[in-house]
């Protein structure tokens, strides 16, 4: 890799930081190359991205970011997931890693907040954003079906009545 080929990488791995809310940190080492694949496209498929780094490029292209003091993970051999959803990268990660033993989380950061690999773990935990919206949704939906309901009950005992009555006349 020639000295244009690195300020490249650092460029497009700065911008990677910059867009991202997330970074998780992990270790790759053991990994198939079918299952590096597999993960990426679990990752892709929630909006997500994982990239394998040269340590020596990551640590110069966190230089001046949020994600600074995430240097100290960049050891070995390191891989990054990110992500714009502040929990996809973390959700995803750590349930891959439950089935894979050989991909380790290391630790991440959320936005400026560094996180060790229990915060992420934590993190992973929580709704995503889609999720948090679906069920948002429903409770707005939910009281208008109640109140149409309500709304409706009246005019049906009204009819009722008004059955009941008719039978009895006749």
């Amino acid at each position: 890799m020639n000295r244009a080929q690195k300020s490249e990488a650092v460029e497009q791995l700065q911008q990677t930081f910059g867009d991202s809310e997330i970074v998780v940190v992990c270790h790759y080492k053991g990994l198939t190359v079918s299952q590096l694949t597999e993960f990426r496209s679990k990752l892709r498929a929630e909006g997500g991205s994982f990239k394998v780094t040269k340590n020596r490029l990551a640590k110069i292209a966190l230089a001046g970011t949020r994600y600074e003091g995430l240097t100290e993970y960049f050891t070995g051999p390191t891989g990054i997931a990110t992500s714009k959803d502040p929990v996809v990268a973390a959700k995803v990660a750590q349930n891959f890693s439950k089935d894979n033993e050989n991909l380790i989380i290391l630790g991440g950061a959320l936005g400026d907040k560094p996180l060790d690999q229990a915060g992420v773990e934590q993190l992973s935990k929580l709704p995503s954003l889609d999720e948090l919206r679906g069920k948002l949704v429903g409770l707005i939906q939910a009281p208008a079906t109640k109140i149409a309901g309500v709304l409706q009950a009246p005019a049906g005992q009204l009819a009722r009545i008004m059955g009941a009555q008719g039978a009895k006349t006749e």
